[in-house]
C-alpha cells in the first residue's frame, strides 16, 4: 500500500497546490504507516519533491504527457499505481485536477471525495472533512472503499519542508489512447493564479466602470496579491472572465479576501466563503457581505481603496 500523489506543474515549476498536496499526502502516509510516490508528467520544476514529503518521485516522460489530456494522464497514475501498489489518491483540486480525479476513481474503483480541507481521520474509520452546501457547512464522510481518490482545495493545507532528497526516477508508461484531444490551450500570464494566491482584492457592480479597475490593481500590486471579480463584471466585459469567482466561476480559499463593491449574494460567497478572513467594503450597511465577513467598512470605494493604498505603502516602505 502506498499513497500516490500528483505533482502538477506549469511554466516549468510546481504549483504551490501540488507542494501542498505532498506534505498532506506525506502527513497521511504516517497515520498509515506506508509511503509515498509522487507523479509529475511533462516539463517539471527543479524543486527536490522529496523536501515536501516524498519517498519516491516518478517522472513520466511519454510524448502523449507534453500537453494535458485529462485521460491520458489519468491512464498514466493508474498503471504505476498499480505497479506500484498504490491504493490511496491525493491530487489537488485545481482545473486539471478536477478533470483527473473522477476518471482515476472510475479506472481504480475507488471512492471520490472532493472539497477536502484536513487531514483524513484513520483511526478507526476513514473519515475526511469537506465543505458542503456551497461552503456554509463542513461535512464528516467516511469511505469504506479499499480505494480513495482524495481532491484538496488549494490553500487548506501548510506546506511543510523537511529537507529530505530523493532521486527522480524517469519513466514511459504506455498510457491509453484517449478519446479527445487538446487541439490547443490559452493560460493568463504574468498573474498570481487565483487559486494559489494567498491574498485577493476583489470588486463588483460598485466601482461603476472597467476605467477605475486600476484601484483594484494598484492595491493588489502593492499586496503581491491576485485580482478577482464578481460575476456582473465578468458579464459586462470590465474584466476577464478568468477573474470571476463564485458558484459559476472559481473557487478560492486566500487568507486573505478583499472585496470592494460587492453585495455578496450567495452565488458571490459560495465561491468565496472558504477564505480565511474576509474584508469587505460597501456603502450599503445592510449588503448581506457584512454577515460573512471578518471585517467590514460602510464607505465608499473609491474613498477606502486609494486610503488602504496608501496606508499599505507606508508600511511596506513602497
Amino acid at each position: 500500500m502506498a499513497v500516490i500523489i500528483y505533482a502538477e506543474s506549469d511554466n516549468n515549476t510546481y504549483k504551490k497546490s501540488s507542494l501542498e498536496a505532498i506534505t498532506y499526502g506525506k502527513d497521511l502516509a504516517n497515520k498509515l504507516g506506508t509511503s509515498t510516490i509522487a507523479i509529475s508528467m511533462g516539463t517539471v520544476g527543479p524543486q527536490n519533491l522529496g523536501t515536501y514529503g516524498a519517498d519516491v518521485h516518478i517522472h513520466c516522460t511519454d510524448n502523449s504527457l507534453s500537453s494535458f489530456n485529462p485521460q491520458t494522464f489519468a491512464n498514466t497514475i493508474s498503471t504505476l499505481a498499480n505497479n506500484n501498489s498504490g491504493d490511496v489518491f491525493v491530487i489537488s483540486q485545481t482545473y486539471n485536477g478536477k478533470s483527473i480525479a473522477p476518471l482515476l476513481a472510475v479506472k481504480q474503483d475507488a471512492a471520490l471525495v472532493t472539497g477536502i480541507v484536513d487531514i483524513a481521520e484513520t483511526e478507526g474509520a476513514f473519515t475526511v472533512k469537506k465543505t458542503a452546501f456551497s461552503s456554509k457547512a463542513i461535512a464528516h464522510v467516511e469511505l469504506t472503499a479499499n480505494k480513495k481518490v482524495l481532491s484538496i482545495i488549494p490553500n487548506s493545507y501548510k506546506i511543510e519542508e523537511n529537507g529530505t532528497e530523493v532521486s527522480t526516477t524517469e519513466q514511459q508508461v504506455g498510457s491509453a489512447s484517449a478519446n479527445t484531444t487538446i487541439v490547443s490551450t490559452h493560460k493568463e500570464t504574468g498573474k498570481i493564479p487565483l487559486t494559489e494566491a494567498e491574498l485577493v482584492v476583489s470588486a463588483g457592480r460598485g466601482l461603476k466602470g472597467a476605467e477605475n479597475w486600476h484601484m483594484v490593481e494598484d492595491l493588489a500590486n502593492a499586496l503581491g496579491a491576485a485580482t478577482a471579480c464578481s460575476k456582473p463584471v465578468s458579464d459586462m466585459e470590465w474584466r476577464p472572465h478568468s477573474e470571476h469567482v463564485g458558484q459559476t466561476g472559481i473557487t478560492i480559499k486566500p487568507n486573505l479576501y478583499i472585496a470592494a463593491g460587492i453585495s455578496g449574494a450567495i452565488q458571490h460567497l459560495a465561491g468565496v466563503g472558504s477564505s480565511k478572513v474576509i474584508c469587505v467594503i460597501n456603502t450599503d450597511p445592510e449588503a448581506p457581505f457584512f454577515k460573512a465577513a471578518d471585517y467590514g467598512i460602510v464607505g465608499d470605494a473609491f474613498e477606502v481603496l486609494p486610503r488602504l493604498l496608501k496606508r499599505v505603502k507606508e508600511v511596506k516602505g513602497i
